[in-house]
């Protein structure tokens, strides 16, 4: 079977579903476009008051966004704060473009985190 016409391999179908999965939700949506557009780390109080959506939601969404890497987190002592990951998500039209059969390879820069690690 000619690989261009065939299915994307295995892995890399992985992959991709768990950034697509990560993306299908309206909040989701919304803090990845906040901190895209904001350009700068956010705590979660911020976020909470932008998106109108309670901190423990907000959360449990930043740790879903954050371990498929499309946010990262940065520790300033007791406090957390959140910025999109401008490498990740560059790759995601990449991968819409490879998932419907268009030649645009993903950068290398969009390896996923090892599995089960933490989200840093």
């Amino acid at each position: 079977m000619d690989s261009e016409k065939g299915p994307l391999d295995r892995p890399t179908a992985a992959e991709y579903a768990s950034w697509f999965k990560a993306l299908a939700d309206a909040t989701r949506i919304q803090i990845v476009s906040l901190l895209a557009r904001q350009g700068r780390p956010m705590n979660v109080g911020e976020i909470v008051e932008a998106v109108e959506v309670v901190q423990s939601t907000v959360s449990a969404h930043l740790k879903v966004l954050a371990e498929v890497r499309f946010v990262l987190v940065e520790r300033r002592g007791t406090a957390a704060y959140y910025r999109i990951n401008d490498a990740c998500v560059s790759c995601f039209p990449s991968a819409a473009d490879v998932v419907m059969g268009r030649p645009a390879p993903p950068p290398p820069a969009c390896e996923p985190a090892p599995p089960g690690s933490a989200p840093r």
